[in-house]
C-alpha cells in the first residue's frame, strides 16, 4: 500500500507500523501547523510513567503558519533537557549504548525549523533500524486523498484510539506496567535489532 503521513518528532509505534508496512511513503509537509500534536512532541517511559518530550516552537495561533515554516524556539535548552530525560529513562535499557552515538548529535546541533529537525530524526532512526524506504514529500495540501491510505490523523496526540500492540519488555514495566504506542525510541532501546520484526508483525486499526 501507498500512504501519506506526517513526519513527527521521533514517531510513535503507530506511525512506524504504518510506515514500515507501506510500499511508498509520502510525508505531508504542506499543511498548517497545529499545536499539541506529535509534530513537536514525543512520549517516552520515565521512572514515573509516561513522560512528554516537547519541542518549544515560535508559533502564534492568530497567524496560521505552514508546518514547514515553523521555527524551533532554541533560546530554551530543550535539547539538553530531552537528552537528560532519555539518559534517565533508558541508560539501563539493553540497547541504549548501541545507538547512543548515532542519536546524541541530534541534541547537540541546533536546527532552525521543526520540520527539518523531525526529518533528521526520522533519517537517523531509519539508519538505526537499517531501513531503506521509498519516501517522498507532498508538494501541495489536499484535504481528500484518493490514491493513498491517509494516516495523517495519527499526528493528533489527544483522544487517541487504543491500539492492540503486543507487549515487549520496558525498563520500568515492573513499576507501571506496559505502556503502548510510545516513541520509536522506547522500542529501539528495549528491543534493538528486533524492533523491525516487531513493527512488521503489528496490525494498525485505522479510523
Amino acid at each position: 500500500m501507498n500512504i501519506i503521513i506526517h513526519p513527527t518528532y521521533f514517531p510513535n509505534i503507530a506511525h512506524f507500523v504504518a510506515i514500515i508496512q507501506a510500499k511508498e511513503v509520502m510525508f505531508e509537509v504542506d499543511d498548517n501547523f497545529v499545536k499539541q500534536t506529535y509534530r513537536n512532541r514525543a512520549y517516552i517511559y520515565g521512572s514515573n510513567g509516561k513522560q512528554t518530550l516537547n519541542i518549544p516552537v515560535v508559533y502564534s495561533q492568530k497567524h496560521r503558519q505552514k508546518y514547514r515554516d515553523v521555527k524551533i524556539f532554541n533560546e530554551e535548552r530543550w535539547q539538553d533537557n530531552h537528552w537528560k530525560s532519555l539518559l534517565s529513562s533508558y541508560r539501563t535499557s539493553p540497547f541504549f549504548e548501541f545507538y547512543e552515538d548515532e542519536l546524541q548529535p541530534l541534541f547537540q546541533q541546533k536546527t532552525d525549523y521543526i520540520l527539518d529537525f523531525n526529518l533528521k530524526c526520522f533519517e537517523i532512526i531509519c539508519d538505526c533500524l537499517q531501513l531503506d524506504l521509498n519516501v517522498s514529500k507532498s508538494v501541495s495540501y489536499e484535504k481528500t486523498i484518493e490514491d493513498k491510505v491517509d494516516f495523517r490523523h495519527l499526528v493528533t496526540a489527544k483522544k487517541e484510539q487504543p491500539l492492540p500492540f503486543e507487549t515487549y519488555t520496558q525498563v520500568f514495566s515492573n513499576k507501571h506496567g506496559f505502556i503502548s504506542n510510545l516513541s520509536i525510541l522506547d522500542l529501539l532501546f528495549n528491543e534493538g535489532p528486533n524492533a523491525t520484526n516487531y513493527l512488521v508483525s503489528q496490525s494498525l486499526i485505522t479510523q
